[in-house]
């Protein structure tokens, strides 16, 4: 009897963890918009960074950045045991727990705000997971820090603010050759390295995240591919470091090929866009490209960013049915059941975009849309500090993790290839032609 009398208590609130998360993004977003809050999340050093010579006791003695700590910790937490009630769990010494981790991800903000690390086009996310690994495998966690671990919740929140920063407006400045470029490459990549991954025997949730991360945009979709399916986080986390890695020589060596072989800046950042998979990545390496080139690898990486949402909705509708939804039987998948399973996050990032492409005015969309990025990353930095906290390395030798190493290899070296003939065919040839 006790235990019936508690257990609505449990989840009066409870509308699952997906709808949780859609609630809690457009309380936020709604927050940003109405109040015209412009204080984004701690940064360090400016665009440029910091170095060893840097006036630390400037940086750490300024009260904009010591304001942004405290209304971004205010704000997050509010958010967060909002998000946590609506899911029906319980709070209890959740907010010491979320301190700390918040501690944590502003530690990843600082060592990541570093000009180096900056220059190479590193993200603050790869910082966050290896804080947290290091943290996760040298010490045994106390149960007061895991009630702070709440990794689903701040993806998929993070997510649904992802989505009113990118604008289906996008897709009018990226022009029709990006746009064209962009569903190609993403289709026959994504296609393409999800066949090989199956090929070299990868099961399929780690074909299925692979296969976004190389084809779409890198970090935001495999993270977006691995709510869908509620995929893995420890195979996330390993594909997340391949992603950020494997960015790097390709920033430098890149633009140098390119240039070599006589690739004009048109065509030159055309390709960057299309293949380096890290938004950061692609500035850097365009900025190396050219002035010409970094416009147009810009160009053409805010298109395949357009189709993050798509992507992501039929993947979910993929998953669903494929993987969920059919019995052993092979029986027709009825509607309710494909509803059911679909992550109703994904609804809540289309939304987000639509409202910010058609309904804000320009103005407000981007004076928003720049909070709201900052906040979005931020749950993402929340979100891999847990990951790493919850992964022994250990977990990557039970994983086998060559096999998907070689396929990511394989999938990129394909995406290098066939990505560079469809720039060359598309604003080369019929551009000037």
């Amino acid at each position: 009897m006790t235990k019936n009398n508690n257990s609505p208590t449990v989840n009066k609130f409870n509308i699952g963890q997906d709808w949780a998360s859609v609630v809690t993004g457009f309380v936020l977003i709604l927050f940003v918009v109405i109040s015209g809050y412009a204080i984004a999340t701690p940064s360090f050093g400016g665009k440029a960074g910091w170095n060893h010579d840097h006036d630390f006791s400037g940086m750490f003695g300024a009260s904009s950045l010591w304001a942004s700590v405290l209304f971004t910790l205010v704000i997050f937490a509010i958010i967060a045991i909002i998000g946590i009630l609506l899911s029906g769990e319980k709070i209890r010494k959740y907010f010491t727990g979320f301190l700390v981790i918040f501690l944590l991800a502003i530690l990843a903000q600082f060592v990541s705000s570093y000009a180096w690390f900056r220059n190479l086009g590193l993200e603050t996310v790869l910082f966050s997971l290896v804080i947290g690994l290091l943290i996760g495998n040298f010490f045994r966690l106390p149960e007061w820090l895991r009630s702070g671990v709440q990794t689903e919740l701040y993806v998929k929140i993070g997510l649904v603010l992802l989505g009113a920063t990118i604008l289906f407006k996008d897709i009018l400045s990226a022009g029709a050759f990006g746009l064209i470029q962009a569903v190609i490459v993403v289709t026959v990549v994504w296609y393409f390295a999800f066949w090989i991954s199956r090929k070299m025997k990868v099961d399929d949730e780690f074909s299925t995240m692979l296969a976004s991360a190389v084809s779409i945009c890198g970090v935001s979709a495999a993270i977006a591919t691995a709510g869908a399916i509620n995929g893995d986080k420890k195979k996330l986390s390993f594909i997340i470091s391949l992603v950020l890695i494997i960015a790097i020589p390709m920033m430098i060596l890149l633009p140098i090929i390119a240039r070599w072989i006589g690739l004009s800046e048109v065509v030159t950042g055309a390709w960057l866009g299309g293949t380096i998979d890290t938004t950061g990545a692609v500035v850097a390496a365009g900025t190396i490209a050219g002035e010409t080139g970094l416009k147009y690898a810009t160009i053409v990486k805010f298109s395949q960013n357009v189709l993050l949402g798509l992507a992501a909705f039929a993947i979910s509708i993929f998953w669903a049915y494929r993987s969920r939804g059919a019995n052993e039987k092979g029986q027709r998948v009825p509607a309710r059941i494909i509803w059911d399973r679909f992550p109703k996050f994904v609804l809540g990032f289309i939304l987000a975009s639509l409202v910010f492409s058609f309904i804000l005015s320009p103005e407000t969309a981007q004076s928003s849309g720049k909070v709201i990025k900052s906040f979005s990353t931020f749950w993402f930095n929340l979100a891999f500090i847990s990951i790493g906290l919850e992964t022994r390395f250990a977990d990557f030798k039970q994983m086998e993790s060559r096999k998907p190493f070689y396929s990511f290899l394989i999938a990129q070296t394909f995406n290098i290839f066939f990505t560079l003939g469809v720039s060359y065919l598309l604003f080369q040839l019929i551009s000037r032609g």
